[in-house]
């Protein structure tokens, strides 16, 4: 009589511990490279929000022929506030845009003090500004981005990468 083989299919129990400790490893080396790239983009999409902010009040003071005010606000009703906890684009007493908080870990300063902005009827006559977008606690790579207004109140958007946030 003629006995026939069984092949069993499957995985060993080494094999199985092989393929889970590439795997824990391949994703020890990635998970921190995504984090730091989710991070960059927070960073960026705060920052042009700012310069959206500024440009809006801009076109709004030049389309109404009036003064248009861009201030920090913590509550998005008032100028009051850091920059951080968010902006308000306002016509008077009448809000046009809210800015929302930065990010969690993320800071906005203006280098001079400022917490408002009047933007003129001509487009011009704003005061310059230059705003420091960064993360709380940097690690390497472009960490910053400083955000300019001239005196015109056109805005632009560098990139930096100090290793400190002010």
């Amino acid at each position: 009589m003629r006995t026939t083989e069984q092949k069993e299919n499957g995985f060993t129990m080494v094999e199985l511990l092989i393929v889970m400790t590439l795997t824990t490893i391949l994703l020890t080396l990635a998970v921190p490279s995504f984090r730091d790239e989710s991070l960059g983009s927070q960073l960026r999409a705060c920052a042009n929000e700012l310069v959206a902010a500024a440009a809006l009040a801009r076109s709004e003071a030049i389309k109404r022929n009036t003064t248009v005010t861009m201030c920090a606000s913590s509550d998005g009703a008032t100028c009051a506030g850091a920059w951080e906890q968010g902006w308000l684009v306002a016509l008077g007493a009448t809000p046009l845009q809210r800015g929302s908080a930065a990010p969690t870990g993320f800071k906005i300063v203006e280098s001079s003090g400022l917490t408002q902005l009047s933007f003129q009827a001509i487009g011009a006559g704003a005061t310059a500004a230059t705003f420091t977008v960064c993360r709380q606690t940097p690690s390497v790579g472009a960490q910053e981005r400083i955000v300019s207004l001239d005196a015109t109140g056109r805005a632009s958007v560098q990139t930096t990468t100090r290793a400190a946030c002010p």
